[in-house]
């Protein structure tokens, strides 16, 4: 597929901002976005611009609005709710914007790739 490398890019920098970690003993993951999170007034607007690049990239890669609104959406929860002290710290260990968006964009870019694929004999149902 075209964009598998820049998808793939994507995918790495959302698990290291939402679960590259994991608690000993516990399904419990959480990423960068958690712990750069704890940091007061700072940390919850570092970890924008890396949903903003993620949500940039979509839209170079084709994203339409409407997947383009929902990522914002998702953003703006993750922003909003991890900036409240002690409950956001805690809403980020479950909400994970960055995945959610770049998993969005993998199905949309796979169900946009399934129509153009040529039909073949050998493919036809």
């Amino acid at each position: 597929m075209v964009h598998d490398r820049d998808i793939d890019r994507l995918d790495a920098l959302a698990d290291l901002m939402d679960s590259r970690f994991r608690i000993p003993g516990t399904g419990l993951r959480f990423g960068l976005d958690s712990l750069v999170g704890l940091i007061p007034g700072v940390g919850d607007a570092a970890t924008l611009l890396p949903a903003l690049y993620i949500l940039a990239k979509a839209r170079q890669m084709g994203a339409p609005a409407h997947l383009q609104l929902w990522m914002i959406a998702n953003i703006g929860i993750d922003f909003l709710i991890g900036a409240i002290p002690l409950i956001g710290d805690l809403f980020d260990f479950g909400f994970k914007a960055n995945r959610m968006n770049v998993a969005m964009l993998r199905r949309h870019l796979d169900r946009r790739a399934d129509r153009a694929a040529p039909v073949t004999p050998a493919s036809a149902p």
